[in-house]
């Protein structure tokens, strides 16, 4: 076994609101300079959307991550051989009108405009060229607009529902969507790094965090066109690619990303696991309706001797191993198994996890005519008149999971390569904690029916009191378990050398799959 350290974060998208502080601030501290307006490290998107940049999820247009190639794989639209080709005209790369032209307003002829009879106006500017522009497209543009023909309804994840569903979730009274936090994968198989001809990217040994070399960048960008995520940015003034980098200086200080330090919602917990590096071309190659299971069962057990032991065989610290003991990310993935990798179908092994959204608890008013259907309808509360009540009972809060507001196989396409069974399962769990903390804390559940719902999905009161406490009330420390920077370790574990023969300078021994050759 070849044991790594990876830090790796969890979103919890039920908690999620939506509010962006997280993104400005990613912005304020990272892509607040020439070159990088246009650049969101860090974005919210809502779903169903297309997303930013515009639809990055269909990789027919893109032609970013790997594709499986007979036993192995090979990248889509990159590699060395494509690179040639493609060396003065790439047409899978993404244009500035698929993010969008970054502007802002000339507020200085609000003050500076003579007296007129109308009210002055600040026109905006486009911050590449400094010329007024019309405003088509924004980083948000389609924040909130669940619905819409423009923006949900070209969403890629739609594809395998039937023309009822869609207009199932898209009728106004049934209004769906919830928001989608996304930055750089920090994955396991990047193609970022395959598809760079310069070798300017590389994954750190000590953390596995993803980084370029801005001195070594050529700016082929050959990247931005891997990546299937598209979270690899070319940067137009500098002539260099730039990606999140976890704010590793802050890691390495012993302080949270920016993004999630200032996260409102509490969403994001970040934490240290275990994986097998030996198993990385396996898993990547593997059947796509395996990639999910093959992908979890990378994660080790840092509890288990023999992985101790070979961790720290691999240099990696005990002050790591005990994080990962003790990591919020492992307790998602693999002890409670609720949370799942975005796209695995992508085949670069994302390691940022994502608890898919159960969506609010929502009773329903119901039309009473006489006072014998009342005492019929259970638990209620009068609302306005006395034909409305409000039911609240258990049976209505606590649908079905098929009958949740977003539908099965959309979240399938997200997170599970189609497969709906992973995410059924999620949802169970999460629906089985909901009812448990109902009869905990209301009582009008049958215990037997609680211990019922508890043994289907392999649940216990303890667990379920764990899930409830790390997910509601946990303090930072639960959310942010990271060990102290050893950088003494990372240069023996990065393995780099300066022409890079025997290394694909990420600390893995070269593999032309992996070089995408």
């Amino acid at each position: 076994m070849d044991i790594r350290s990876q830090v790796s974060m969890i979103f919890h998208l039920d908690k999620c609101i939506g509010c962006h502080t997280c993104s400005i601030a990613c912005k304020n501290i990272w892509t607040d300079r020439k070159g990088a307006e246009y650049m969101w490290w860090n974005n919210v998107e809502t779903k169903p959307g297309t997303g930013y940049p515009t639809k990055w999820e269909d990789q027919e247009v893109y032609q970013g991550g790997w594709k499986k190639s007979g036993d192995s794989i090979e990248l889509r639209g990159a590699g060395h051989k494509k690179s040639l080709l493609n060396i003065f005209h790439n047409p899978h790369m993404p244009v500035i009108d698929d993010y969008y032209e970054p502007f802002t307003y000339k507020y200085l002829d609000l003050i500076e405009a003579p007296d007129m009879p109308d009210q002055p106006t600040a026109r905006p500017v486009s911050m590449i060229t400094g010329k007024p522009i019309d405003i088509k497209m924004g980083p948000n543009w389609d924040d909130d607009m669940s619905g819409t023909p423009d923006y949900a309804r070209k969403d890629p994840n739609l594809k395998g529902l039937s023309a009822a569903e869609q207009e199932a979730m898209f009728q106004l009274e049934r209004l769906a969507f919830y928001y989608l936090p996304r930055i750089c994968n920090h994955c396991l198989n990047p193609a970022c790094v395959a598809s760079c001809p310069s070798g300017a990217i590389y994954k750190r040994g000590e953390d596995g965090i993803v980084l370029i070399n801005q001195n070594v960048c050529r700016a082929w960008r050959m990247c931005v066109t891997a990546c299937p995520y598209k979270k690899t940015y070319y940067n137009w003034s500098s002539g260099k690619s730039e990606k999140c980098i976890l704010c590793y200086p802050r890691l390495e200080a012993g302080h949270a990303p920016a993004c999630m330090h200032s996260c409102v919602g509490r969403i994001r917990y970040l934490g240290v696991v275990l994986y097998d590096a030996d198993k990385i071309h396996e898993v990547a190659s593997c059947k796509e309706e395996d990639l999910v299971k093959a992908q979890l069962d990378m994660i080790l057990d840092p509890f288990d001797p023999a992985v101790i032991q070979a961790a720290k065989k691999n240099g990696v610290a005990d002050s790591t191993i005990k994080a990962a003991q003790y990591s919020p990310t492992y307790k998602f993935v693999k002890e409670w198994g609720l949370a799942l990798p975005l796209h695995p179908e992508f085949r670069t092994l994302p390691m940022l996890f994502y608890v898919p959204p159960l969506l609010p608890v929502m009773a329903s008013v119901k039309e009473i005519n006489n006072k014998d259907q009342a005492a019929k309808a259970g638990p209620i509360t009068k609302i306005w008149e006395d034909q409305w009540l409000y039911d609240t009972s258990t049976a209505e809060l606590f649908g079905s999971i098929e009958q949740a507001r977003m539908p099965m196989k959309y979240l399938a396409n997200l997170f599970s390569a189609g497969d709906e069974a992973p995410v059924k399962d999620r949802l169970q769990k999460l629906m089985a904690v909901r009812i448990y903390r109902r009869w905990k804390t209301v009582g009008d559940i049958d215990q037997k029916k609680v211990d019922e719902v508890l043994k289907g999905v392999n649940l216990t009161y303890e667990k379920c009191d764990d899930i409830y406490y790390l997910t509601s009330l946990a303090k930072f420390d639960d959310r942010f378990v990271i060990p102290a920077a050893h950088r003494e370790h990372a240069i023996e574990m990065l393995e780099f050398t300066g022409d890079r023969k025997g290394s694909t300078g990420f600390g893995f021994k070269e593999n032309s799959a992996l070089r995408g050759l």
